[in-house]
């Protein structure tokens, strides 16, 4: 009985099949830790922006001074 073997030619081409596959799993990975960022960066700058209001409204100086020091040092401003 024969053995069912691939030729060289079929097995390079399974491995570049399972490498695009593996390119494209790591595009996905990257894509949504993409996501993951943008929502937690996007949260917690609803989050300082609420704070600072509220710090604002209190008349809290203190306060308003050191969350605006967060929110620009989240959104890369130089301090």
């Amino acid at each position: 009985m024969m053995e069912n073997r691939k030729s060289y030619a079929d097995q390079k081409k399974s491995n570049d099949l399972d490498l695009s596959k593996t390119d494209g799993n790591y595009v996905l990975d990257v894509y949504i830790q993409m996501i993951i960022d943008e929502a937690l960066f996007n949260y917690q700058k609803d989050l300082l922006q609420k704070q600072i209001d509220d710090a604002l409204d209190l008349k809290d100086h203190i306060q308003f001074y050191l969350l605006t020091e967060q929110y620009k040092k989240l959104l890369g401003f130089q301090t």
